[in-house]
């Protein structure tokens, strides 16, 4: 017969340290030489890339010197303000770690000084991560299954480069497990000091990390009430109040941003959220899409398909390590809220259209938990052997294994860190200190990759994905027509004179613009990207062709005038944001699913942008004057069927009819009777004249005026 709930170390055949021996047990932890390692591995991947790299030190992705660049401001007393003088933005998606890097930057660390201390600072956090992993797995299995979850996270590719990149990886790791190792140790007093303010900053650390520990601050609240008989209600409600100092802190960083810069949401959030990335928000889409990226985490997870994360059968292994760590009663809170925390924070980051790059990077602060999963898995398995020397023998060799498939795959991530160091080198590095030789000083760039170009071309960079700069994340997620008004609606001097960019994603291509005419064909610089691609052909980078062109703003206001005669009583301009919202804009699909994507085009010395319609619009203008007709003025370009329902108010006005357009676009107008206009406002409905039946109206949509 098998024994299955025998949860003691003994009956894993992993005894107890001897208790008359403190001092040997302190210098025999395996937590310190474990940590050692990761150190040794950490900095061993950064001397990899230094010696790929002609003894330089480059980060392996862009978005690192997005964080130096804020940490660079904060240090010169710049609060959150990407260009010196802007307001504040939210670009930076660790607050905690821009602070970090502001303090290092007071302190002296400048350049590429700065990103030195990044490296290190998180590769320092990464080896105490794997150290407290290592205690925390002793505590919940054993000593010997501590021993090779802290080994195995120390020896891991993956998180050897997310901890050596830069990024705020090591730091928001060493928070994720100093939080569990901190619950554990206070959670049988039931008296937490620390767990709440390790939480706290967890909060502030990464967008997952405030929903990770507000599942943590659920796990504390419900040991604090199952704990009361000891303390007294009136100890336990003021313990519970200080308990709630994550949600204060995360719930302050919300409102900073939204007293700031208008919006509760980091820039990085609405830049890349499958929330925001799309004109139109479907429920059905945004679930298949973030379903999608779970079956692809599953995928990577399972290792049937790869073994660059894990071996294969990890996440099965790991779905029984959860259910062996329920089995102690004692244990249930923690690993009930480790489990719910962590699946809040993955569901939450698959929401994210860039998930599964960097190597999983937004993932790995959370792979500690999993590798301790995985070894509870192998532990709870072994534990239905009968014999003590047969458990030990399944444990160690079945880990053993694990290992081997870790280190095989050790050498090939090194590489692939220097590689991308490499690249960033060969492209955003060399941009930018390129754009620092060759432009005018006071030259104002619109960049997409923003981190690299702005913190070595020494510039004003406006950043047309929305990180670094506000306002510019919906306009891009709708479209290369959104993003162009959104750019000539800004101050004269704030206008982009040169464009830094590539036609590649993420985000629209800048061909329309040069097609317009807006940015020069002819560019000022010119680069190909030369670093060879891995042997999957993919490069750190998402682009092979990078330009710098000249803009040309000297036809900026011909779209707003009006193509009719009569007095102007409202303009409506199509894919300006702000316009749309003034006016309750809506587009209507002839169809769920259908996006009105934005465009720019140019007729003559007109240069306007407007939406890809297919079903219809509604709208409301405003000033109008009672009891007199209004005509309305549409700017199209006509592809399906000629006719529209128009009605104003709920009550249908009439047919508009507008024949097939041959050129550009065109000018029609509609007359609304006197007696429908009722009021100063007036809803307007472009419908569709048959509803739900192919063919739809299909047109461009660039405009429209009222006049009386």
């Amino acid at each position: 017969m098998t024994e299955l709930v025998d949860t003691s170390r003994e009956g894993a055949g992993l005894p107890e340290p001897a208790p008359e021996e403190p001092e040997r047990r302190r210098r025999r932890n395996p937590a310190w030489w474990i940590a050692g390692v990761a150190l040794v591995l950490g900095f061993g991947f950064v001397a990899a890339s230094m010696l790929w790299n002609s003894g330089k030190l480059f980060a392996p992705l862009d978005d690192v010197y997005i964080h130096l660049q804020y940490g660079s401001q904060l240090g010169a007393g710049h609060f959150f303000e990407f260009n010196t003088g802007d307001g504040v933005s939210a670009g930076a998606s660790s607050m905690l770690y821009a602070f970090v890097l502001g303090a290092a930057y007071v302190i002296g660390a400048h350049g590429t000084l700065l990103l030195a201390f990044a490296v290190g600072f998180n590769i320092c956090c990464f080896a105490a991560a794997s150290a407290l992993t290592t205690l925390l797995a002793t505590r919940l299995i054993g000593r010997a299954a501590g021993t090779w979850t802290g080994l195995l996270i120390a020896v891991s590719g993956p998180l050897l480069w997310g901890s050596a990149s830069g990024m705020e990886v090591g730091m928001v790791m060493l928070l994720v497990t100093g939080l569990l190792l901190t619950f554990v140790t206070e959670q049988t007093a039931a008296r937490f000091r620390f767990t709440p303010a390790v939480a706290a900053l967890l909060a502030i650390a990464r967008p997952e990390g405030l929903i990770f520990a507000g599942v943590i601050t659920l796990a504390v609240l419900w040991t604090l009430w199952t704990h009361r008989s000891l303390s007294g209600v009136p100890t336990m409600l003021r313990r519970a109040l200080w308990s709630l100092l994550p949600g204060v802190v995360g719930a302050g960083q919300l409102l900073f941003y939204r007293l700031a810069t208008g919006t509760a949401s980091a820039n990085g959030v609405q830049a890349k959220s499958l929330l925001h990335d799309t004109p139109v928000f479907y429920l059905g889409t945004f679930v298949d899409r973030t379903v999608a990226t779970l079956r692809g985490l599953a995928g990577i997870f399972l290792g049937f398909t790869g073994q660059d994360f894990v071996f294969p059968g990890a996440l099965l292994i790991a779905a029984v390590g959860i259910g062996f760590l329920l089995l102690p009663r004692a244990n249930r809170p923690l690993i009930i809220a480790m489990t719910a925390g962590l699946a809040c924070a993955v569901v939450s980051l698959s929401t994210l259209d860039t998930a599964l790059n960097h190597e999983l990077r937004y993932f790995q602060p959370f792979f500690p938990l999993f590798f301790l999963f995985v070894v509870a898995g192998v532990a709870g398995l072994s534990r239905t052997l009968q014999k003590p020397r047969y458990r030990r023998f399944a444990l160690h060799g079945a880990l053993a294994v694990v290992l081997t498939f870790s280190l095989v795959a050790l050498p090939t991530w090194g590489v692939r860190f220097s590689r991308d160091g490499a690249a960033i080198r060969d492209t955003d590095i060399s941009y930018g200190v390129w754009i620092n030789g060759h432009l005018p000083a006071d030259a104002v760039v619109a960049v997409k990759d923003v981190g690299a170009v702005t913190y070595f071309s020494d510039r004003y960079v406006v950043d047309l994905l929305g990180l670094g700069t506000n306002g510019f994340a919906e306009p891009v997620s709708n479209g290369i027509g959104s993003l162009y008004e959104t750019l000539r609606h800004l101050p004269a001097e704030r206008r982009p004179d040169y464009f830094a960019t590539y036609d590649t994603g993420p985000g629209p291509s800048m061909a329309p613009l040069r097609d317009v005419g807006l940015v020069s064909n002819t560019p000022v610089g010119s680069f190909t990207t030369k670093t060879p691609p891995d042997i999957g052909g993919i490069l750190a980078v998402p682009f092979r062709q990078f330009t710098v062109a000249e803009a040309d703003w000297s036809l900026v206001g011909n779209a707003d005038a009006a193509p009719v005669s009569g007095a102007v009583r409202d303009y409506l301009n199509v894919a300006y944001l702000d316009d749309e919202r003034d006016h309750d804009y809506r587009y209507v699909p002839g169809q769920t699913g259908m996006q009105p994507w934005s465009v720019v085009s140019r007729d003559g010395d007109v240069i306007d942008a407007g939406r890809l319609i297919v079903g219809g619009e509604t709208f409301t203008f405003r000033n109008l004057e009672p009891g007199k007709p209004a005509t309305i003025t549409a700017r199209a370009a006509i592809r399906g069927i000629p006719d529209m329902t128009v009605v104003v108010d709920g009550k249908e006005a009439g047919t508009w009819i507008r024949g097939e357009t041959d050129g550009t676009w065109q000018t029609d107008s509609f007359t609304i009777p006197a007696e429908l206009i009722t009021s100063p406002e007036a809803h307007v409905e472009l419908r569709q004249p048959r509803p739900l039946m192919n063919p739809y109206p299909d047109y461009t949509s660039y405009a429209y005026w009222v006049t009386q």
